[in-house]
């Protein structure tokens, strides 16, 4: 299926919106038994460090090459590159794992979900300002 170049960044938006929604929704389940000024700061921490290093550059990274595609139409899937597909996949596998394997304790989950689905959350906004911007660009 095929859309619109801008569109790429609207799948991008609700792809990352909807993962950080949900890691977010597992940390703040986790929180109420860990709320400390000290897991608090580590949360603030998690999602600073992967907005700047993580998240923050894969939205501008993908939005440039989005939006230096010449042709008009796309096929759905080219939101990401395959580096970006097999970070989401690592994630989901590793996230997955620690949490059905009972590896992290749930302070852990608490204070790291919690960091991580904010800052992909941001990540999908970004995407959703960025996609605003090209409509304003292209009515404008």
């Amino acid at each position: 299926m095929k859309v619109k170049r801008d569109t790429l960044l609207l799948l991008a938006c609700l792809v990352w919106g909807a993962a950080g929604f949900n890691i977010l929704r597992i940390g703040l389940a986790a929180y109420p038994a860990f709320r400390t000024a000290l897991n608090f700061c580590l949360s603030a921490l998690v999602f600073a460090v992967f907005q700047r290093f993580v998240f923050g550059p894969l939205v501008k990274k993908h939005t440039a090459r989005i939006r230096a595609y010449k042709d008009e139409r796309h096929f759905f899937l080219k939101l990401f590159d395959k580096k970006a597909f097999a970070v989401m996949a690592m994630m989901m596998t590793g996230g997955i794992a620690l949490r059905a394997g009972g590896l992290a304790p749930e302070r852990f989950i608490a204070v790291f979900y919690t960091g991580l689905g904010a800052s992909l959350l941001l990540a999908g906004a970004l995407f959703g300002r960025n996609y605003g911007a090209a409509l304003s660009r292209r009515r404008g």
